[in-house]
């Protein structure tokens, strides 16, 4: 999540100092994203380096009010305009632990999903309970929060659904028989460029080594 530009739109509807900032941040996140004042103007910091807001007026407390400038109005206006873009490829822990425990010899890999089924499941029912823990289900905080709620709690059926599905794939398949020992081929120094892997993958021959 870009707590940059969600700082940005904030300050788009007013200045505010940096307290102020994280509360309302906090206030329309339900407090599920916690940040720290430390965080915030560290961002701030960057944000007025790059020309998107600057220091306003300083109130009798002495809170520094920030303020946004042209630049940062449009990047809000960018921001609100452009689909969120996911990565193409994964760097989930989960995905990454059971790939490598479905490989290697000796490792329990039922026992691997079940513990982390029992997990997933008492974090899912966590989230559904304190999604109706609400008291005011019409206040704009609370559909605020509700909303952040409610994208945890799809991903955590998700997962769910994953490890289901992942140990049904598995169970068609010897565990021996999946299991790669190690390789006693030298691997090559670098990555093979796409024209090589074409070639490799076309003719059989690789192409010049990369150094």
């Amino acid at each position: 999540m870009s707590v940059r530009q969600s700082l940005l739109a904030i300050l788009d509807q007013g200045p505010c100092y940096g307290y102020q900032l994280r509360a309302e941040f906090d206030r329309r996140t339900g407090s599920t994203w916690p940040l720290n004042v430390g965080q915030i103007y560290n961002t701030l910091d960057r944000l007025e380096r790059d020309g998107l807001v600057e220091k306003g007026e300083i109130d009798d407390q002495g809170h520094v009010y920030w303020q946004i400038t042209d630049a940062g109005s449009a990047e809000v206006s960018a921001w609100w305009t452009a689909p969120v873009e996911r990565s193409s490829g994964t760097r989930d822990e989960l995905a990454i632990k059971l790939a490598v425990a479905a490989t290697l010899p000796g490792v329990d890999v039922a026992e691997v999903i079940q513990t982390q089924r029992v997990a997933s499941l008492a974090g899912l029912q966590e989230l559904n309970r304190a999604k109706y823990a609400g008291a005011d289900p019409d206040g704009p905080e609370e559909l605020a929060w509700s909303l952040v709620v409610d994208a945890m709690i799809f991903a955590a059926e998700a997962e769910v659904r994953w490890l289901d599905h992942t140990e049904q794939r598995l169970a068609l398949h010897p565990q021996h028989a999946m299991a790669l020992e190690l390789s006693t081929e030298r691997p090559k120094r670098g990555r093979p460029t796409l024209r090589q892997a074409q070639g490799s993958a076309g003719d059989g021959r690789g192409g010049p080594e990369r150094t």
